[in-house]
């Protein structure tokens, strides 16, 4: 038996520059004396951006933005795709680790970005990017042990922000999903945009969780990877709710995280009756993955392996971004198929 690829989770303009800058102003300032001070404020406020300054607490790191970033760099493509949706494509310099195709009407702009790297990029390959600003994903956008921590990008003049679902406090909802592309678009000054984003999100969800309402709830195992044992959705994630609005249940909801590791044993005794397969580069195809599943005699049992029931959701989909909202739809036709027949 041919295990599967085991699983991966995975501004720069220096204060410096900006010092020197201030400087030049307190020295110019002084030069042009007293008279000028009501013709510099008159400047000033007229080039403050509306809205702003912004105070944005993020995963216990509080930052104050003057002016809406300006470059950009996403790690990991659930960033880079919600960036895209508000129109912010003109502020992004880098992207890096694409996990699965990019939705078709953000392809052409996704092309256009420079991939810094296939997967998390180096801190000195972001910082060659120039950005004032760097999002990441998951949690590995910013891990220390390699060089990429909140604190190393702060230190060298660039913000950051992490996507909630990895600030690891409780359990993740859609409304996490709406409140990330608010807060995005409150930094990047266009809330408007982020409004109407959110309530098409909105509508597109409950359209699909009103065709299923009333359904059986249809119990959900998740399969990511692994062989030996189960990588899986656990309690935490967004995929629970995902399962949830779709008019299922996620068998492993009692998993106390975002994702982790199960035995078979317990994939057996939890008798899903559908299984929801995660693709993504660098884990096995998904035609490798239901191979898998449906050779182990072990499994032979499991209503879903046994009737193939089967459901597949690019990763990207089942995070906190713009295409959760996709998933509930894809996993409700999937469960309940003959509700929308």
């Amino acid at each position: 038996m041919s295990p599967l690829l085991t699983p991966a989770r995975t501004r720069g303009f220096l204060r410096a520059t900006a010092a020197a800058v201030a400087l030049s102003s307190v020295l110019l300032t002084a030069a042009c004396g007293a008279s000028d001070d009501g013709d510099r404020d008159a400047k000033a406020t007229a080039a403050a951006p509306a809205g702003f300054p912004v105070t944005i607490d993020n995963c216990g790191v509080r930052t104050t933005y003057d002016a809406p970033p300006s470059r950009v760099v996403t790690i990991h493509q659930h960033p880079a795709e919600l960036m895209l949706a508000l129109g912010l494509g003109d502020r992004m310099v880098g992207t890096a680790f694409p996990d699965s195709a990019v939705l078709p009407e953000l392809k052409k702009d996704y092309e256009a970005i420079p991939e810094l790297a296939e997967r998390e990029p180096s801190f000195e390959k972001i910082l060659d990017a120039e950005p004032d600003f760097v999002y990441g994903g998951y949690g590995s956008a910013f891990a220390e042990k390699e060089g990429r921590s909140r604190k190393a990008f702060d230190d060298a003049g660039i913000d950051t922000y992490l996507n909630r679902e990895y600030c690891g406090k409780k359990q993740v909802t859609m409304k996490d999903t709406y409140d990330e592309i608010r807060t995005i678009g409150k930094i990047f000054g266009v809330p408007d945009r982020a409004d109407k984003l959110v309530t098409d999100l909105q509508r597109r969800v409950a359209k699909a969780a009103a065709e299923v309402e009333g359904e059986h709830e249809v119990p959900v195992f998740v399969y990511d990877s692994g062989d030996k044992s189960a990588f899986t959705a656990g309690g935490k994630g967004l995929g629970t709710e995902l399962i949830r609005l779709a008019g299922g249940k996620n068998v492993f909801a009692d998993l106390d995280d975002v994702f982790g590791d199960v035995s078979w044993e317990q994939v057996v005794e939890r008798r899903p009756e559908v299984i929801a397969i995660y693709d993504y580069a660098g884990a096995g195809s998904v035609q490798e993955k239901k191979k898998y599943l449906l050779s182990q005699p072990a499994l032979a049992d499991v209503p879903a392996v046994r009737n193939k029931r089967f459901v597949v959701l690019p990763l990207t989909a089942t995070l906190v971004g713009i295409r959760s909202a996709y998933a509930v739809d894809d996993l409700a036709r999937g469960l309940h198929p003959e509700s929308f027949r």
